[in-house]
């Protein structure tokens, strides 16, 4: 990454290298990357780039079916989390009932929503074939994605975490058609399901 300014093109005198991962605490992370800073730029040039972008994942099983029993469940939710980790995201709660998933994670600003979640979805659906032996299992096509709050944190996690007790009252289709309005995203019913 270059950050270019006025300043007549030349070698750069005292490049800096930051690490890409400089801190990690937690979710808490910054990223940053290599930047030159030409010479005469002085202060206008930003040394690096920090960020937090967290997403309210939600995705279902295909047709919404049943597959994540109580028993697989855990270990479906540990592996999205590590599947989540190799696309380069960090997992901060992961939850959800029989038919569909709900995930808060942290991504970065090179990262594309569309592309996480596929890669995801493909390792997940053929860990589960292999490992958990479901071989009709699949994820849903389509997703919801929303962005959060840094001071929403706390009660996302802890509605992810609820999630049963949710779906005691309602269904599926009834909460997300909710969190749309909510958030203001116009849909078609007959392309929801």
């Amino acid at each position: 990454m270059e950050i270019s300014c006025s300043a007549p093109r030349r070698t750069p005198k005292g490049c800096r290298d930051i690490s890409r991962w400089q801190a990690k605490r937690g979710h808490r992370y910054e990223m940053h990357t290599r930047i030159r800073t030409p010479a005469g730029c002085g202060e206008n040039a930003m040394p690096s780039t920090h960020s937090i972008l967290l997403y309210h994942l939600i995705f279902s099983t295909k047709d919404r079916y049943p597959f994540l029993t109580s028993e697989l469940r855990s270990e479906v939710h540990a592996y999205l989390g590590g599947c989540l980790r190799d696309a380069g995201g960090v997992p901060l709660e992961i939850g959800g009932v029989a038919d569909h998933i709900h995930i808060l994670a942290g991504l970065k600003p090179t990262h594309s929503v569309a592309a996480v979640l596929r890669e995801t979805k493909q390792g997940s659906s053929e860990w589960i074939h292999k490992t958990l032996g479901l071989k009709k299992f699949a994820w849903q096509v389509g997703y919801g994605a929303f962005t959060v709050s840094l001071s929403l944190e706390h009660s996302v996690r802890r509605y992810i975490r609820d999630q049963e007790r949710h779906h005691k009252h309602r269904t599926f289709q009834e909460e997300y058609v909710e969190m749309l309005r909510r958030c203001e995203i116009k849909f078609d019913d007959r392309y929801l399901w």
